[in-house]
């Protein structure tokens, strides 16, 4: 029992690890007052970007670093859009999640002949870390870059000058250019980089969990990644509980189908349910970090 335990744990980290990268990148998008709908589309794109890069050149590091800098790409084009210019931030997420739907079927179609999936790629390599990995298995980098980044990020907003002056960006950003706080350059700079951090989520997907890219493979990770982050109120610890519980929902969801006691398409929808129980349980109770309207300097 102890086992199945441990490998229950163990499955349940991996599978929250999609939802937790979307969650912590979306954490810094709306930190900085910036709503990101399009959390799906970004990782999907970011999805199809690392195994391209890794089909081209044989090397799943080269995909890594594509895949990260797809996010950042989406990134650059949702800040220019919502801070720049003002953009409906609701209308741009959705152009992003249709964009990365659209074009990562027309490129699949393109290079692999099907719209459907890739052909298969290297994956990152599966590490072993004395001590932590009877706890935590074998994994891929990319779950102790996900650690490092929820404690990076907890010091990031809480104990330094330029997390308070984002969090202040984000809350009151009439009193943050009055103290002398560059706003939009906040707003440009951590939209950029929570669309990168989200864009690990795709690679995950991509790279760690499988070994090449299916046409809508986040399956709405990214917008689990929304919940958890509102239901993390969020922070980066909160984000990463709440990932915890979409992981084990997930991993519960495939052990029920392998024991065959209901039929497979109630056991899917597991992820879901608890989604918008998350959703219509705390979303009213939940404090947003900002009002999300674009700032213009008077």
């Amino acid at each position: 029992m102890g086992i199945l335990s441990l490998s229950l744990f163990q499955a349940m980290l991996r599978m929250s690890m999609p939802v937790l990268f979307a969650a912590l990148g979306g954490m810094f998008c709306e930190r900085a007052g910036v709503v990101n709908i399009g959390l799906e589309g970004i990782m999907l794109n970011s999805a199809f970007f690392a195994v391209l890069a890794t089909f081209l050149s044989g090397s799943p590091w080269i995909g890594f670093l594509s895949g990260v800098l797809s996010g950042v790409g989406l990134g650059v084009v949702i800040a220019i859009l919502t801070v720049k210019y003002s953009g409906n931030q609701i209308v741009v997420g959705t152009g992003i999640n249709v964009f990365g739907l659209g074009f990562s079927a027309f490129m699949c179609q393109k290079i692999w002949g099907s719209r459907g999936a890739s052909g298969s790629v290297a994956g990152l390599p599966l590490l072993r870390v004395p001590y932590l990995e009877q706890v935590l298995g074998e994994n891929t980098i990319l779950i102790y870059v996900a650690f490092a980044l929820i404690i990076l990020s907890h010091l990031f907003l809480f104990h330094t000058p330029w997390g308070l002056r984002l969090r202040a960006v984000g809350e009151n950003p009439q009193a943050a250019d009055t103290a002398g706080v560059n706003v939009h350059r906040y707003k440009m700079v951590f939209v950029t980089l929570g669309s990168g951090i989200t864009g690990l989520g795709g690679v995950f997907l991509s790279l760690a969990h499988l070994s090449f890219f299916a046409w809508g493979m986040t399956s709405g990770r990214g917008f689990m990644g929304l919940a958890a982050m509102i239901f993390g109120k969020w922070t980066p610890l909160g984000c990463f509980l709440a990932s915890l519980l979409f992981g084990f929902t997930d991993a519960l969801q495939m052990r029920v189908q392998a024991l065959g006691i209901l039929p497979s398409q109630i056991i899917l929808l597991f992820p879901y349910v608890v989604t918008i129980l998350v959703l219509s349980g705390f979303v009213g109770k939940a404090l947003p970090p900002s009002d999300y309207k674009p700032y213009e300097k008077r």
